[in-house]
């Protein structure tokens, strides 16, 4: 175990006070692997609950099993039975630790046919979803959910398979299925494809990662409250549609990923698996702890092995099923902690040792990774963080959780703050600097400016927090204003230092590259069940008088450069120059030199910084009129270092012309 231990440890010496801690979580760790899958399977073989319990058809019958160690009986009921109880559907206790089991002649289903259990317990009883349905529907008159028989006469038959290697640096597309059309309802799987999909190819990203795929009740809840975690959302259309999504996505070199919620469940009882048998605690802590009161979800119970094998059976179906390339675990920080990282600052490594951290939480997530890349050993996971759990995105082998990345999440809540509390001309350019490089340099990063958290209702995206009510008014390229142009500047600024800095990685929520205005706000009471924002506005991007398709042509240059010259593989950054007053900051990584000129008023004809030996062509500008910029700077300039003696050294000087509120690129040549 020592072996296993030391390199966490010897990348970062301040853990060095807790090894005995992260000895007794690797031990955890193997002790609950050894209880799940014995002497005799692998983690894989045994997280195949999914091919187990739920309804199959197998041998010319049907089998249905469930999980339900409080009941006394349990009912198939459905529009076979008329919804009531029948004794021929009735399951039959066949495992002491509550498993339940029914076979049944092939007649007895048809495709498409709906149903549900009912379970009784003592002192009561209730309708419920199967916790594997694979399919959940919702009648449009009742509302009501129900579990729809799904044997489809001709089989989705697949044409790519995965990649053999996942990209070395990802540029990851975040979108959702419902909102990425323009019209006023719930978009789906199909639009997807023929609207959307070829979009994000022009764009240049390299990762679909898709929000709201397993199924969740309330639209609202953007697919983070789920209740059916095997089932794809049939809002958006059948499992063959997301299938052939993805299969579409996989055609055109596109890595897919969705984002997987195990970090809480839907309260929902019919729906989901709260309250399965009737007690509060099959799936989920009892009492308080088995309530997110600021979610107002279900908090699963992380040491119980058949909680561990429902999820990370979970894991294996989403892989298996269809074919996706990895995983963004939703909420690693409220499942680590106690508290879940409400209203915490983590200032101390004492905050990720303490008895705040569910340790069985960390337990399952070193277990999932280690499933998922034994499944697949190219996908990709990223871990959704916000306290910076040390070796979250460290190997198991050496001790960590075995994420391949996790989210710079630190980074967009800086440009929020700088962008809603302080005037450009007093942002802190030496705590900017440091908050874009502050990460764990042995674990992989993916930086973002904005996802889709900052643009829901109630916050607001960076362009419009930037420029205001002036986008409804000034965005045609006939019309200057002030506003407007001090918002496009720094939203083309913000995206590529965030971009230039990041450690592996880089996102965006889709809309957001070209400064989608206004927020996301899903039909609800409180808007009168309106999709008015609810919903993606192409037209803007495809509208060439306005202003919004140059944004989009800077961004698709910018990611195309990044994958041009192999940025997140180049080492790392190195500050040439950072200077308060002048709002200056100037670095290089790899071959690139990125300099950067925030200040709102001040030009600067002559900047003179230190800088390695050689000539610099630039490459890329943010003030280029092709991108809504003013044409301040000659295209291709070349600049060279010159000499200047002083008496303790010679110095090597790169002069550059930096006008205000641009950002530039240049190759060393």
């Amino acid at each position: 175990m020592e072996k296993i231990l030391s390199p966490l440890p010897e990348k970062d010496p301040f853990l060095n006070p807790y090894k005995e801690i992260l000895r007794k979580r690797i031990n955890h760790v193997i002790r609950q692997k050894s209880r799940l899958a014995g002497k005799k399977k692998t983690l894989s073989e045994m997280a195949c609950g999914h091919e187990y319990f739920g309804l199959h058809f197998r041998e010319n019958e049907w089998i249905f099993r469930e999980w339900a160690p409080n009941a006394d009986a349990v009912y198939l009921i459905g529009e076979m039975t008329d919804w009531k109880e029948e004794e021929t559907f009735s399951l039959k206790r066949v495992h002491p630790e509550g498993h339940w089991e029914v076979r049944l002649p092939e007649p007895s289903f048809g495709h498409g046919n709906l149903f549900r259990l009912r379970i009784h317990w003592p002192g009561g009883a209730g309708d419920r979803i199967p916790a594997y349905a694979r399919r959940v529907v919702q009648d449009p008159q009742t509302l009501i959910f129900n579990a729809q028989v799904w044997k489809p006469p001709v089989p989705f038959e697949w044409k790519h398979f995965h990649f053999r290697h996942p990209p070395k640096g990802l540029f990851i597309y975040e979108a959702h299925i419902g909102i990425a059309q323009e019209e006023e309802r719930i978009g789906t799987y199909r639009e997807f494809i023929s609207k959307t999909l070829p979009r994000i190819v022009k764009a240049g990203y390299n990762t679909l990662q898709l929000m709201a795929v397993q199924e969740h009740p309330y639209y609202a809840s953007f697919g983070y409250q789920v209740s059916n975690f095997f089932a794809a959302s049939s809002r958006f259309g059948t499992p063959e549609d997301l299938k052939a999504l993805i299969d579409a996505a996989h055609e055109e070199g596109l890595w897919v990923i969705i984002d997987l919620i195990h970090s809480h469940s839907a309260p929902n009882e019919v729906e989901g698996l709260s309250r399965f048998d009737g007690t509060t605690f099959q799936y989920f802590h009892a009492g308080p702890r088995g309530i997110h009161h600021a979610w107002g979800s279900r908090c699963f119970d992380y040491a119980k092995p058949e909680v561990l094998h429902f999820l990370l059976s979970n894991c294996r179906f989403w892989l298996d099923e269809y074919r996706l390339d990895g995983f963004r675990f939703d909420g690693v920080t409220s499942m680590l902690y106690l508290h879940h990282g409400m209203g915490k600052a983590f200032v101390s490594y004492d905050d990720y040792f303490g008895k705040d951290v569910d340790e069985d939480a960390l337990v399952y997530l070193t277990l999932a990774n280690e499933l998922i890349h034994d499944i697949n050993p190219h996908a990709v996971t990223i871990a959704e963080d916000v306290s910076g759990m040390p070796g979250l995105a460290a190997p198991i082998r050496n001790g960590g959780c075995g994420f391949d990345y996790r989210f710079a999440m630190g980074i967009p809540d800086l440009w929020v703050r700088l962008a809603k509390d302080l005037p450009d001309e007093e942002w802190p350019t030496g705590h900017l600097w440091h908050e874009l490089n502050n990460r764990r340099k042995e674990e992989k990063t993916i930086s973002y400016a904005e996802s889709h958290d900052q643009a829901l209702v109630g916050d607001q995206t960076l362009l419009f927090r930037l420029a205001g009510n002036a986008m409804y008014r000034h965005m045609r390229i006939s019309d200057e204003n002030i506003l407007v142009d001090r918002g496009m500047a720094l939203h083309k600024m913000i995206r590529l230092i965030t971009l230039s800095t990041a450690g592996n990685g880089y996102l965006n929520f889709m809309g957001n590259e070209f400064g989608h205005p206004e927020w996301i706000d899903f039909p609800r009471e409180g808007n009168n069940w309106s999709y008015r924002y609810a919903r993606r506005q192409w037209h803007l991007i495809d509208d060439p008088n306005l202003k919004y398709p140059l944004l989009a042509h800077f961004d698709r240059d910018m990611i195309r450069l990044a994958g041009k010259y192999h940025l997140f593989e180049s080492s790392d950054t190195v500050l040439l120059k950072e200077h308060f007053a002048d709002k200056v900051i100037v670095f290089l990584r790899g071959d690139l030199l990125f300099a950067f000129n925030f200040h709102p008023l001040a030009s600067f004809a002559d900047y003179r910084f230190e800088a390695p030996l050689g000539e610099y062509r630039m490459i890329l500008n943010t003030d280029e009129k092709q991108y809504g910029g003013h044409g301040r700077l000659a295209q291709d300039q070349r600049h060279i270092t010159l000499p200047e003696k002083s008496e303790a050294k010679q110095r090597r000087l790169l002069n550059l012309y930096l006008p205000s509120r641009t950002g530039l690129v240049l190759e060393k040549e």
